[in-house]
């Protein structure tokens, strides 16, 4: 909260945990600053005030929580978090809060700034509550400090953005992989009960997932939610009736419901093993409401048209025990709709993460294949060794910036490569006038470069930052990351690899004005091959006897033209129309298609045991498994295991954004060699649209020998 703005944008994935984040956060605020007081304001819609409180109050032993109605008795005290429903003080007509106890409110903000107190303001789902009523209310608190949650911000130029990214929520497993809308649809579909049509493929799927759950022993009770729009009781009928039909009602609390006028079954629903396994809302619960175990969502519409809410799929995204289960059923959630908007709607937001699905099944003449698969055994060590870490990096620095014992020479060498070596710190930013927001005139402003004198107190807390955001990319505690800063680039340690000799303000300065650099080549030191390889050890890989599995989640772009079925892949149904697919990835299914000396096709998943895999290590010994793109068949018998990776432009210039491809081909060629396989690394030559295959010498040079025409190898 050290910062001169007073807008703070928290941009979080629907179902990523923000209110988890926040109350946290302001947990953490309020016992290291005093006199402060934090305000949460939330819409109006599905009193979210009262879950996110009642969440604060679950996480937080002795959270200091209260609401509206808390406030108008007793006042704010220190270290308070009061969870406040917008509209109580904004919506006119709203008799929550009259005209004398409006006053009295803001009786009670003076009281507390009289006190010494200080307003930290959160606004939830900001996107809902950007009004000038709204803004009035936050001019009130007289707060420094905003902060502005929302998976879809609008806009604030005066502000600093704090984002989560939606690929590091789901890699830690937090929320579902992928979104699957209307699986198993036929292109061509006769209804008579649109209602009927959609539920029963949810009910179905929901019973699937049963199946799933109970057959890992997990105590969960997957969750269909049906959405009706907000004005429609004939459909609300409708839908209670086709659940009666399947012996789903509120009589035997399989069936819940969430409206303003009607609740049932309500109590304790989020719970993983609740009775309900439907739950009918409208529109408004579409914001906050947490529920893991949601995991099917059909969206019923109307002759209306209603906005179209991002925050509804939030309702399913959740992981129900915050991890996947490498299982691609039970790692999506599930999208029924025949409202068209909402679908395009959804692809929009999430991109290809919302695609189309069909179950396919393996083809009888496949179900024989297999190969020895590796994975990381239970017995491996997940420790990194930072000693090791300390020779790769250092070994880096002496290839990269051909460094050697000389520092002056090697700091020449680094200033060359683009370090900076002011002993103040230094700060980039850019003046000039601005006719029009136009792309042409911001590049003709002026760069700034601001110099500030350093001060190991005020820069001290700046400098054990930034070191512990280098080791936390590459997986070292912030006092590894400190002893290899300081062994490398300092004078109190001694190593016989140094590169520079600075006493400790300089290393200060250095570390903070080159954290960037210095992040990119330490992460680039884990991945670089050195002279040898490092080949896990017996104890530290599992071999398995890898099949193709029985069946699978294809997911499909509906919409593209092309949705021939691939004859040769070994999945019978499976389209051109795959996704997600890289450029290379799609340019090399349809080369083997129509390539005669390919007899089949396999695409490998990219987790989960049920695909192959190899193990290989990075430069601190961390275990890493890799999952290769490929594996294909040809005529003559031969098993080729292909990875596939970015291309290189018209200029020659590298697509590739993943650093260890060096670290993967080398294992890959072990493994072929030691299984009597063949196989490569293929990427596409965009000046030439040509693919090329890599099979005996990494290069990242597309003119290099060692990149040949797959045409002309396969």
């Amino acid at each position: 909260m050290e910062n001169d703005k007073r807008d703070i944008i928290l941009k979080s994935p629907t179902g990523s945990g923000k209110t988890i984040m926040l109350t946290h956060f302001m947990d953490e605020y309020c016992k290291s600053v005093p006199k402060i007081v934090f305000i949460w304001l939330t819409p109006g819609k599905g009193d979210l005030e009262e879950q996110s409180k009642a969440k604060m109050d679950k996480y937080i032993h002795n959270a200091q929580t209260k609401l509206l109605a808390d406030v108008m008795t007793s006042g704010f005290a220190e270290n308070d978090c009061c969870f406040i429903n917008w509209e109580k003080l904004t919506k006119k007509g709203n008799n929550a809060l009259k005209e004398g106890e409006r006053k009295n409110f803001l009786e009670h903000i003076e009281t507390a700034q009289n006190n010494g107190l200080q307003f930290k303001v959160i606004v939830d789902e900001s996107h809902q509550n950007d009004s000038v009523k709204a803004n009035e209310i936050l001019e009130y608190f007289k707060t420094d400090k905003i902060i502005r949650a929302s998976a879809t911000p609008r806009g604030y130029t005066d502000s600093t953005l704090i984002e989560v990214e939606e690929a590091d929520v789901i890699a830690s497993g937090l929320i579902k992989k992928l979104l699957v809308i209307n699986e198993g649809f036929a292109q061509n579909e006769n209804i008579d009960d649109q209602i009927g049509f959609l539920l029963d493929r949810a009910l179905s799927k929901q019973r699937e997932l049963s199946a799933a759950f109970l057959q890992r022993e997990s105590n969960i009770n997957p969750l269909i939610i049906v959405q009706l729009p907000n004005k429609n009781d004939v459909l609300l009928e409708h839908v209670e009736t086709w659940f009666e039909g399947k012996q789903i009602t509120y009589e035997n609390q399989s069936l819940a419901i969430w409206l303003s006028d009607k609740k049932e079954n309500l109590e304790s629903i989020e719970e993983p093993n609740a009775l309900p396994i439907a739950v009918i809302i409208k529109q408004a619960v579409a914001t906050g409401w947490d529920c893991p175990r949601a995991h099917i969502l059909v969206k019923l519409r109307d002759n209306m048209n209603e906005t179209f809410e991002i925050q509804t799929i939030g309702r399913i995204r959740r992981m129900p025990e915050a991890k996947h289960y490498d299982n691609d059923l039970l790692d999506r959630c599930y999208l029924y709709t025949l409202d068209e908007k909402f679908t395009e709607g959804v692809q929009a937001s999430l991109g290809n993460g919302a695609l189309n699905a069909a179950k396919l099944y393996l083809k009888k003449e496949h179900k024989t294949f297999s190969l020895q698969g590796e994975y990381k055994s239970d017995l491996a060590t997940t420790a990194r060794d930072s000693r090791q870490a300390l020779q790769a990096i250092a070994s880096y620095y002496a290839k990269t910036y051909k460094t050697d014992k000389d520092y002056n020479s090697n700091r020449t060498r680094l200033e060359t490569g683009g370090y900076d070596f002011s002993t103040d710190i230094i700060r980039h930013t850019v003046s000039g006038d601005i006719h029009m927001l136009s792309k042409e005139e911001f590049e003709k402003l002026n760069d700034i470069r601001i110099n500030e004198p350093l001060n190991t107190h005020k820069h001290g807390r700046e400098f054990h930052h930034e070191i512990a955001n280098i080791g936390l990319r590459i997986g070292l505690t912030y006092d590894q990351m400190n002893v290899i800063i300081r062994r490398l680039f300092g004078q109190i340690y001694k190593y016989e690899k140094r590169i520079l000799d600075l006493e400790i303000r300089h290393l200060y300065a250095f570390v903070i004005n080159n954290s960037d650099r210095l992040r990119h080549d330490i992460l680039q030191a884990m991945a670089t091959n050195l002279q040898q390889t490092a080949l896990p050890s017996g104890n530290q890989v599992t071999m398995f006897e890898f099949k193709f599995p029985q069946e699978i989640v294809f997911t499909f772009n509906g919409k593209a033209k092309d949705q021939t079925v691939m004859a040769k892949n070994v999945y019978d149904g499976y389209m051109f129309s795959a996704e997600p697919r890289s450029d290379s990835e799609r340019a090399f299914e349809k080369y083997c298609e129509s390539c005669q000396s390919v007899k089949w096709l396999y695409k490998n998943g990219d987790k989960g045991s049920e695909y192959f895999s190899i193990v290989y290590t990075d430069n601190s010994g961390k275990l890493k498994s890799f999952y290769p793109d490929y594996i294909i068949g040809l005529q003559n018998g031969e098993t080729w295991i292909i990875e596939t990776k970015g291309g290189f432009d018209r200029t020659g210039k590298s697509e590739d954004i993943d650093i260890f491809s060096s670290k993967k081909f080398e294992v890959l060629k072990v493994y072929l060699k030691k299984h009597n396989l063949k196989g490569g690394f293929v990427r596409k030559d965009k000046q030439s649209q040509e693919l090329c295959i890599c099979d005996e010498q990494y290069s990242d040079n597309i003119q290099s020998d060692d990149w040949k025409l797959l045409k002309n190898v396969l």
